[in-house]
């Protein structure tokens, strides 16, 4: 499983440096060197401007809760319940393929 992940996290590196890859849609963390499921709940995954993570309305960080089991991911407003945008959606989507990749592994 580990050398699953690692080569997962330099094909990735490789492919965003490349320019082939978003970072958006890794399913990977470079930072933490984890699958992105892992890690979303990080601090360093909150970021105000890309509203990744982020309710512009309530001006918070969203809460996370991954669920390893069943695939599921959410992403929710501590304050209005909300706080969904294009970024966060495309969060959610790579987690829940990076939940898929660690099971393949």
């Amino acid at each position: 499983m580990i050398a699953n992940l690692i080569a997962t996290l330099v094909e990735e590196d490789l492919a965003e440096d490349d320019g082939v890859l978003a970072p958006d849609d890794r399913l990977t963390c470079h930072v933490h060197g984890r699958w992105i499921h892992q890690c979303v709940a990080s601090p360093v995954h909150v970021n105000p401007v890309t509203r990744h993570r982020w309710c512009r309305g309530c001006d918070a960080e969203l809460g996370v809760v991954v669920d390893e089991v069943s695939g599921d991911v959410a992403m929710r407003c501590p304050r209005c319940g909300r706080g969904g945008s294009a970024a966060t959606n495309r969060l959610i989507a790579a987690c829940r393929a990076s939940i898929e990749a660690r099971r393949a592994a």
